[in-house]
């Protein structure tokens, strides 16, 4: 007879099979043309797939780049399902976007896909011709479990100090795996208390780890030396209160930090809709790195 924790298994690769599900089929109103390619990246976990976009349009030199991390749970999801923004913010931002595919729990747990996102970055930064970057320019973001991974990275690169971010953008991130998703705010449209128990039960290894600042940036103890950052919540989120308590802790620190919360969006707006709204936040992400980058 199967286990609990064979049967849990079972079923999150059911749910993967259908991780490219409709509410994940929110297109830009338009989708300009990229010089596009996929790479293996070597990290300490293992070769990374990363999808790398870079604007056709000629720039002198070498571009900054733009780290991407998808959404799901950490569970669910792929690069894929954030391909045609990063297609944008690409041209948009005339700039380099690296798009991690990374590693999946609970088959791969904390914090495999946290050191190879981190790893991925190390090696554009030791070997910036690779993709013709400008090192001194780099920034984070992701979206839902990929905000939490952005703000970790953000906190390993500080207690590392191997190579430096620009700016971190988070949207609407699950900064806290430590409280009980039945003690977060609920609302009818929120992550069910259910599926994030779900998520945070297989992306930690044991629950003693919820309270390590880089599983719950939350956590840490200070934010002080951290990149600027941009932080978006919507509403109708559970999430929404622990990533905007991040931004006051980033503001108490000294950290320059802009925060939009948007009214009656849901979690995964910017992926599901409405469109006008999801356009808002990603013109946002990519007004934020040009300027970031200088543009």
């Amino acid at each position: 007879m199967a286990t609990f924790k064979e049967k849990t298994l079972a079923a999150i690769i059911r749910w993967r099979a259908k991780s490219q599900m409709a509410k994940y089929a929110l297109r830009p109103s338009t989708v300009p043309k990229v010089q596009f390619e996929e790479r293996f990246v070597p990290t300490p976990v293992g070769d990374s797939r990363v999808l790398v976009y870079r604007p056709l349009r000629s720039s002198e030199g070498s571009l900054p780049v733009y780290v991407n991390f998808h959404g799901g749970g950490f569970i669910l999801g792929s690069a894929e399902m954030d391909d045609v923004w990063c297609r944008v913010i690409a041209d948009r931002a005339d700039c380099v976007v690296v798009n991690v595919d990374y590693r999946l729990a609970p088959e791969h747990p904390f914090p495999t896909a946290l050191e190879e996102g981190y790893g991925v970055i190390r090696w554009m930064y030791d070997q910036p011709g690779q993709l013709g970057i400008n090192r001194e320019r780099i920034a984070v973001g992701g979206h839902s479990a990929g905000g939490n991974l952005a703000a970790a990275i953000c906190l390993l690169a500080r207690e590392r100090s191997e190579f430096p971010i620009t700016l971190q953008i988070l949207d609407y991130p699950p900064l806290d795996l430590a409280t009980d998703p039945y003690e977060k705010p609920t609302h009818p449209q929120a992550i069910p208390p259910w599926l994030a128990a779900i998520f945070n039960g297989c992306y930690l290894p044991s629950p003693e780890q919820a309270r390590n600042p880089l599983a719950s940036p939350i956590y840490a103890e200070s934010l002080a030396g951290l990149p600027s950052a941009l932080i978006i919540t919507a509403e109708f989120d559970s999430l929404a209160p622990e990533a905007e308590r991040y931004a006051q802790r980033l503001r108490e620190a000294g950290i320059a930090v802009s925060h939009k919360r948007y009214e009656g969006a849901v979690h995964g707006f910017t992926h599901s809709g409405p469109l006008e709204l999801a356009e808002d936040a990603w013109e946002l992400i990519i007004t934020h790195l040009q300027q970031a980058f200088g543009k």
